[in-house]
């Protein structure tokens, strides 16, 4: 028996694949829960080597945006405070959303925490009924009590590497 591999895939931006991802769109209901890529894009040059932006692929076909952290101290004057690392974007394509795109996104981010030694991944999110609450809760994701920029910061403790 042979195993299909995934066709998702994490690919990260070029001059070849910037115009695709400057592209993508979520639903116009949508637009005040995300930045679009080209605010992450100027953010991920900024930031350097902390932001880690990539092009999420379906068989080679750009349908979402993910950049991660690493090793951010978000909060230097509050003490204990240390460096963190998670999810900075994530956006799906409008046509492409409930495809498992961004569960993929975020399952990738998390590994690439584990692997650079992170045992645990946070985020951030609009809070309310419109927002992504539910789909970060179902991947394990917790609210911490905190906020930041009038947003709900979650965590989630990850496996050790096997």
């Amino acid at each position: 028996m042979s195993i299909t591999p995934s066709p998702l895939s994490l690919a990260p931006l070029t001059p070849g694949n910037l115009d695709a991802a400057l592209a993508l769109r979520v639903r116009p209901d949508q637009e005040h829960l995300v930045a679009p890529v080209v605010k992450s894009l100027a953010e991920a040059y900024v930031h350097g080597e902390a932001a880690w932006p990539r092009l999420i692929l379906d068989g080679g076909r750009p349908v979402g945006f993910v950049m991660a952290f690493f090793d951010i101290t978000f909060y230097p004057d509050r003490p204990g405070d240390g460096p963190r690392s998670g999810l900075w974007r994530l956006l799906i394509d409008a046509g492409e959303q409930r495809g498992g795109h961004g569960r993929f996104a975020v399952e990738q981010v998390c590994a690439e925490i584990r692997r650079r030694g992170g045992s645990r991944a946070t985020v951030t999110y609009h809070p309310g009924p419109d927002g992504p609450e539910e789909f970060y809760a179902r991947l394990g994701f917790r609210p911490t009590g905190e906020t930041s920029g009038g947003q709900t910061v979650a965590e989630l403790d990850l496996p050790p590497l096997s």
